[in-house]
């Protein structure tokens, strides 16, 4: 069994990777595709952004309670085939209404992250889960890693050419559609894993058949996993952290280009800066931390250092005054730098940290029957923030300042402070376990 279950989750991990992968390849080409259309502008640009997290938020909870009645891996298999689909025709669009419709049909299918964060919650005991979580977070990061890195090399003329002279005449290769079927291909080597190896985590009970008339409906177990105690203040918390966070990375980039003066290559080495140290937080630091801590104490403190770093991140030059200048070590190591590197070095821990014990607690609020609807209206929440957030925080950008969308982001966040303390009011410490040779580690 324990064999199995290491078997599962190594499985999932390398799922949601590929999936995520898939995400990341589009993620350099988006906007340069975007404009190769007429009427193609900045504006358009956000709203096909924005059309992929509405989609998502309205399907996480229905692929959740779908996972919930059918199994796991079925819903894996299916919303994978959905994300071949989507980047194919991503690939080979005419028009911006087929950008639209791909872009849409991905985000659907993107939200089988609930079904993935649902089946680590069914292979892991209560105790272990927020580490094992931690691993789905560090697959997120490791797609957003890789990912980028491999659109940029494929949309080079010279791997477009290499590429176009030993393909058929047939499938057209440009420097959008090679990153395109690169994302597609992605996808495919997901459904071929996960239709070869992945075990069913949901095992249907003797009396599954008697009962089946008995189920509630789709509808009833959403109503029910949002009835379930403590979970409305997850669902609040998942918003905000989600709204706030989403502001910051839309205006990252347009932050260090105007601030700093940053090119859009050096701005891409930032954020795989900020990528590697959320893949050692979600994938070393928390199953260390949860070991010792209870889920709401760790979130407690994520949620004091995103609200710090995001906070202090317009004022990183000031910051560097802080810092002593090492230009004669390295021309690039200015103190405003260092100042931006050392708020870079907190955002990522802090975020790491709260969204996965944040994950965590809504398994430990919810039943095992609704885990899967549970996990996709958290997930949901989180896509509706990220669809309402980076258009507020990108106006107040331009109409406020540029520091604006950092501390009211900053502010958003202590509520969720205070929606977490409630948890700990009622929240039982994990009772010690002595260690087993079945356990992850």
């Amino acid at each position: 069994m324990a064999d199995s279950r290491r078997r599962g989750l190594a499985i999932v991990f390398a799922v949601v990777f590929l999936d995520l992968l898939g995400f990341g390849i589009i993620i350099p080409i988006l906007p340069f595709y975007t404009r190769s259309f007429p009427g193609g502008t900045e504006f358009v640009i956000g709203l096909l952004a924005a059309s992929y997290s509405a989609m998502q938020f309205a399907f996480a909870p229905l692929l959740g309670s779908l996972s919930d009645r059918v199994g796991r891996r079925p819903v894996l298999i299916l919303s994978l085939c959905g994300s071949v689909l989507a980047w194919t025709v991503f690939g080979l669009a005419t028009a911006l209404w087929l950008l639209f419709a791909s872009r849409m049909l991905a985000g659907a299918m993107g939200g089988n992250i609930s079904t993935a964060q649902a089946y680590v919650a069914d292979v892991t005991p209560p105790e272990r889960r927020a580490a094992a979580l931690g691993f789905i977070g560090a697959a997120f990061g490791l797609g957003f890693i890789f990912g980028p890195g491999i659109g940029a090399v494929l949309s080079f003329d010279g791997t477009v050419a290499a590429v176009d002279s030993v393909v058929p005449a047939a499938v057209p290769i440009t420097r959008f559609s090679l990153p395109s079927f690169a994302a597609a291909f992605a996808s495919l080597c997901g459904v071929v894993v996960a239709s070869l190896f992945l075990p069913e985590s949901r095992t249907p009970s003797a009396d599954a058949d008697a009962a089946a008339t008995e189920r509630p409906s789709a509808l009833a177990q959403l109503r029910a996993a949002i009835a379930a105690p403590g979970l409305r203040e997850l669902l609040s918390a998942f918003f905000l952290v989600s709204f706030a966070f989403s502001g910051v990375q839309i205006m990252f980039v347009p932050y260090v280009a105007d601030i700093y003066g940053y090119t859009a290559a050096q701005s891409a080495l930032l954020l795989t800066y900020i990528g590697v140290l959320a893949v050692i937080t979600q994938g070393v630091l928390v199953g260390r931390l949860t070991a010792r801590y209870r889920p709401v104490t760790l979130s407690l403190a994520g949620t004091a250092l995103l609200v710090g770093s995001i906070g202090a991140l317009p004022f990183s030059r000031t910051l560097g005054l802080a810092f002593p200048d090492l230009t004669a070590l390295a021309p690039f190591l200015t103190p405003e730098l260092l100042g931006l590197l050392a708020i870079l070095t907190v955002l990522p821990v802090g975020n790491g940290i709260l969204s996965v014990t944040l994950t965590a607690l809504v398994s430990q609020q919810a039943s095992a029957e609704v885990q899967g609807s549970a996990f996709g209206i958290t997930q949901g929440a989180g896509s509706l923030a990220r669809t309402v957030g980076p258009p507020v925080m990108g106006g107040l950008y331009a109409a406020v300042g540029y520091w604006s969308p950092f501390v009211v982001g900053s502010l958003l966040l202590l509520p969720v402070a205070v929606l977490v303390a409630r948890l700990g009011a009622v929240e039982d410490p994990p009772s010690p376990r002595p260690a087993d040779p079945g356990h992850v580690r």
